[in-house]
């Protein structure tokens, strides 16, 4: 399915685990070792799901998971803890708390995707496994692959997600600010002119397939971008 991870987990060897298991199963992670770190984090940018250790130094995971459910931003983040205690008592407090799902140590990492993937089908729609198909274009976000005229092409992650996003609203027209809002997330602090780079990048890799890249990504002149249908 693929999306942005944050991990919140103070242990270096499980943090390469997940970051290792994350990555290979098309995520982008970001890893933080404190529930202030998190805190942090999100406040630059949501991400699509969130695992948090309910063993971390000063404050909780599961205080963590509270604080961001008194949040108005933060209050449909997939929240995932992940943690060692595994009693009925200890599984009732973490959903309780506002989390999603309760991952018990140790987890294979198929168990891990599956339940990462289960979470951003309920209460993610738009991050849904369904291939996507634009006339020989064809994305696939369960295997992260996309080929045009049949030839598979290689595509950074951004790069994916705003083909994904334009993929699946064909046809309508975004400003670069809505892009910025809807692909990198709010509260990120960069410049509208970023979207042109990686419009840019998508078009390139497009025409990897003999394609005008501009033909199918469309400057709507003095508004945004389309995918042309």
């Amino acid at each position: 399915m693929g999306g942005r991870v944050l991990v919140v987990e103070d242990d270096p060897a499980i943090q390469a685990l997940l970051r290792f298991t994350l990555e290979k199963s098309g995520f982008e992670p970001t890893i933080v070792a404190s529930a202030e770190e998190g805190a942090a984090a999100l406040r630059d940018v949501l991400p699509d799901v969130v695992l948090i250790d309910w063993m971390l130094p000063k404050m909780s995971g599961i205080a963590l998971a509270r604080q961001l459910r008194r949040d108005a931003r933060c209050a449909d983040l997939p929240i995932i803890l992940v943690t060692a205690r595994g009693e009925e008592g200890d599984r009732v407090e973490g959903l309780e708390a506002g989390a999603d799902d309760y991952l018990v140590k140790p987890f294979s990492p198929r168990e891990l995707v599956a339940r990462i993937n289960a979470v951003l089908r309920r209460r993610a729609p738009h991050a849904a496994e369904a291939v996507l198909q634009a006339g020989a274009l064809r994305l696939d976000p369960a295997s992260h692959e996309v080929t045009l005229n049949g030839l598979r092409l290689e595509m950074a992650p951004t790069e994916f997600r705003l083909l994904r996003f334009l993929m699946a609203n064909p046809g309508r027209v975004f400003s670069r600010a809505q892009l910025l809002d809807k692909v990198w997330g709010d509260h990120v602090f960069i410049e509208e002119r970023t979207v042109d780079v990686h419009v840019r990048r998508l078009r390139l890799a497009l025409g990897e397939a003999g394609e005008a890249g501009e033909a199918l990504i469309e400057t709507v002149r003095g508004t945004g971008y389309r995918l042309a249908v």
